[in-house]
């Protein structure tokens, strides 16, 4: 119902259509797998603890 609409208004070519129904049910079920699985993305250590521009001495002020 909704392809055959979007035909008639938009002059789209049903192959076009149907492409983008795929890639939308591609790009659901990639993303859908990368939220139940977040390990894959898992950045150990990507940026240090502190960004400064001072030079370090060693010492530990804190």
């Amino acid at each position: 119902m909704l392809a055959s609409l979007l035909v008639i208004i938009f002059s789209f070519s049903f192959g076009v259509i149907i492409g983008i129904l795929i890639f939308n049910a591609t790009l659901y079920v990639v993303l859908t797998r990368i939220t139940n699985n977040p390990q894959l993305f898992q950045m150990v250590n990507a940026f240090p603890r502190i960004i400064s521009n001072k030079r370090n001495s060693g010492f530990n002020y804190e």
